[in-house]
């Protein structure tokens, strides 16, 4: 969350409000056995209290109130959960009660009102578009299928790298990482490659547009939790922003679902996951109709899901092998003993393990995807209210000392004689989330990570320049490198 500095201005306007709010906010004494929470103002609650590094903040509560936390944002209350034990019981033993997605106007004016797999509400309609993905676009027989894109891909981000190593110039990693990213997700979701995208009126390409969207889903909108200000996006020009965002996002989605309507192809002509919708939506044989929102808003969310998380994991895993020498000899060690095809893959033990490392340290989204009550519930036997907003700290529980040993150490050998994975069942671990909201992209994402780090290191020996090392953040709903990852790539020889 980008988190409300642009709304500082509005102070003059709501003090006379807060001499009022006695009355506005004075109620019986609440008899229920309500979580801990901090003071707050009155009407903004604890929003102006979070500051641009939510889960810093809330990491910093959890030490002084405990894992389990009850905030304010306006009128919304919000349940902050800060440990494997509260994040279980949310995500498995009362996951039901939990699967729900609080409304938001942002995500329902890109996404088609909502109607992806990420933010749809839980209800019959989420249900079936998840047993879409499920079934026909995240198959592992379905991801299988496209293990030439990634290794065509892959390849092709090699010979970019080579190119500097002839120069023995400066590579930005990071851009490279979201070049292939989306370069697979392109070819995947419609292909082709993005670079290979019609641009009729000189419109942006969906690289463009998904970094404009990765910055509004990162945003606040005021009227979501103070209905009354609503009208305030209106004077500061954030609604026009979205209104414009959405409908580029539209134009583009709208001609790449036509450009596919004109021809029809069959499994053996190899299809992308919009042949494979327009294909279901034709042949109506999974019991309910497509339609072509729901076609576009599922493709918008693999964009979306594909590439800027997938490409934050792989920047993150090889800063951190860049920072840690002993990790990357080690690494190196089993990738240039063993790694010949993608197959070899399976039998890397120390790089599943860096990889989890990698997660536990810098989970792409910090606090997952929102959750909300969909009725009264209880969680570590305190009560939670229907419609109460619900934010997973896994960013906080990936740092418990009372999970991890020094948790602040990038150390993939905690991995080697552990279970515990990233899929959802282990609650220590969950960059993926779990239970019915669990991303359904696992299996997809994984298959491009491990392709790319593996082949990196096969291939090349990295160094960096002068300077420290620059690990800060960004801020919005996915954390990736606020400075981007800048090395000199020296080929491998022998």
């Amino acid at each position: 969350m980008n988190l409300f500095m642009h709304y500082y201005s509005l102070f003059p306007l709501l003090i006379f409000i807060f001499v009022l709010y006695k009355f506005l906010f004075s109620s019986p004494r609440d008899t229920k056995n309500s979580p801990p929470s901090p003071p707050k103002l009155p009407i903004l609650g604890h929003i102006l209290q979070i500051g641009s590094y939510p889960h810093l903040y809330f990491h910093k509560l959890s030490k002084q109130y405990g894992p389990l936390i009850l905030l304010q944002f306006g009128s919304v209350p919000v349940l902050v959960a800060s440990s494997s034990e509260t994040a279980r019981e949310i995500m498995k033993d009362h996951d039901l009660i939990f699967s729900d997605r609080p409304k938001s106007s942002i995500n329902d004016r890109l996404f088609y009102g909502s109607k992806d797999v990420a933010f749809a509400p839980y209800g019959e309609y989420w249900r079936q578009m998840r047993s879409i993905c499920v079934l026909h676009l995240l198959s592992n027989k379905r991801v299988q299928s496209f293990r030439k894109v990634r290794e065509e891909e892959t390849e092709l981000m090699v010979q970019k790298i080579k190119q500097s190593c002839d120069s023995n110039s400066v590579i930005n990693l990071s851009n490279i990482f979201i070049e292939l990213t989306n370069d697979i997700v392109c070819r995947v979701a419609l292909g082709r490659k993005c670079s290979d995208e019609l641009r009729s009126n000189e419109r942006r390409g969906i690289k463009s547009l998904l970094e404009d969207v990765f910055e509004m889903l990162g945003m606040f909108d005021i009227g979501d939790y103070i209905p009354w200000l609503a009208w305030v996006n209106r004077i500061n020009g954030f609604d026009r922003r979205v209104e414009k965002l959405g409908k580029e996002l539209d134009e583009f989605m709208e001609e790449v679902v036509e450009e596919h309507s004109l021809v029809e192809k069959q499994e053996a002509d190899g299809l992308d996951l919009v042949d494979i919708l327009l294909q279901l939506q034709r042949e109506n044989t999974i019991g309910f109709p497509i339609h072509r929102d729901s076609v576009k808003a599922l493709i918008l969310d693999m964009f979306a899901a594909g590439t800027h998380t997938t490409y934050t994991v792989i920047e993150w895993t090889m800063t951190e092998l860049i920072k840690n020498p002993r990790v990357m000899e080690k690494l190196k060690n089993e990738v240039r003993t063993k790694f010949k095809t993608a197959e070899d893959l399976e039998t890397m033990q120390y790089l599943k393990a860096v990889i989890k490392e990698s997660f536990r340290l810098h989970s792409p989204a910090p606090l997952l995807v929102p959750r909300k009550a969909s009725q009264d519930g209880k969680v570590m036997g305190f009560h939670v209210a229907a419609g109460t907003l619900v934010l997973v700290n896994s960013w906080t529980i990936a740092r418990d000392p009372t999970i991890w040993e020094n948790p602040e150490e990038f150390k993939p050998e905690r991995f080697l004689n552990s279970n515990v994975d990233y899929k959802g069942m282990h609650f220590e671990l969950i960059p993926f989330g779990a239970g019915r909201r669990g991303c359904p992209g696992v299996t997809f994402a994984i298959s491009v990570i491990e392709l790319a780090v593996a082949t990196l290191i096969h291939d090349f020996d990295f160094a960096l320049r002068d300077e420290e090392l620059d690990m800060s953040e960004t801020i919005g709903m996915t954390c990736h490198k606020k400075v981007p990852l800048t090395v000199i790539a020296t080929l491998r020889v022998g």
